[in-house]
């Protein structure tokens, strides 16, 4: 795999993006990862799926994560994390102009996709997006709530550990014990970040109706992370939007027991619409 870097400048930090494509691309995908973690993380099962699927891959790692500058777990604002995504969308035009875009997206990324395609309407072939953050599938406590929502107002850049399990992003033990000793992943998150993404998932729950780009859903019925029924209530709203369920798949279908048949039901599904 030839793996390109690239940067680019957004609110005073710096974003680094790689990119790379099959010989005979037919188009190109803009990927989005989870929250804590970077984009490295797809380029052992996603990326290679992706490639033989005949698209080239962009991605990034965005602010407060990974390669990128930033404080950890923080950003600006949510519109900023939609901006960012704009600025990578564009830096794919310019990589593969004339190429049809989808959009994939993990868990905030897939809550950022489909609010960006919700409210910006940008002009993309589709979207695939996995256990996406709509709603937490855990109840943060009680005076963590109360704490973060008066910390918006007064100190909304202050990080404090974000409570997320790495047991539940697999059933696989090896691949929680990788995420754990990965020196880019990071436990931390400012009100700033949490706040407005939680809204922006029940916001997107409300307006799914609007959804005019083909995509596909998957989800695990055991995501012990993100409720996989707040996606379940994302697709009965829509008209555009293919749902697939694991059962007892955990929150990080391509690195769960279900991988192998999470990535051929995404490569079929965008290769019919290629």
């Amino acid at each position: 795999m030839n793996l390109q870097q690239f940067t680019f400048q957004a609110f005073s930090t710096k974003i680094q993006g790689f990119h790379t494509k099959p010989e005979n691309p037919k188009a190109v995908i803009v990927l989005v990862h989870g929250f804590g973690e970077h984009s490295g993380r797809y380029l052992e099962n996603v990326v290679p799926m992706l490639l033989d699927s005949g698209l080239a891959v962009v991605m990034y790692d965005n602010i407060g994560h990974g390669k990128s500058s930033g404080n950890r777990g923080h950003c600006p604002s949510y519109k900023s994390l939609l901006d960012i995504l704009d600025l990578t969308i564009q830096k794919a035009v310019e990589l593969y102009p004339k190429l049809p875009i989808f959009l994939y997206g993990h868990s905030m990324g897939g809550n950022l996709i489909l609010n960006y395609a919700l409210r910006r309407e940008p002009k993309i072939k589709g979207i695939v997006a996995t256990s996406p953050y709509l709603r937490l599938a855990f109840q943060p406590p009680q005076w963590k709530m109360i704490l973060g929502k008066a910390l918006l107002n007064i100190l909304p850049s202050i990080t404090m550990p974000s409570g997320l399990d790495p047991n539940g992003i697999s059933r696989i033990p090896e691949e929680v014990e990788k995420y754990k000793s990965d020196q880019l992943v990071h436990d931390k998150v400012s009100p700033m970040y949490s706040f407005p993404i939680i809204e922006a998932g029940e916001w997107a729950i409300a307006h799914a109706g609007a959804l005019r780009v083909e995509t596909l859903l998957l989800h695990g019925t055991g995501d012990p992370i993100i409720d996989y029924r707040g996606t379940e209530e994302f697709h009965k709203n829509a008209t555009e939007t293919t749902l697939k369920l694991f059962e007892d798949g955990y929150h990080e279908l391509h690195n769960d027991l279900c991988k192998e048949e999470m990535l051929e039901t995404v490569k079929k599904w965008l290769q019919e619409r290629m």
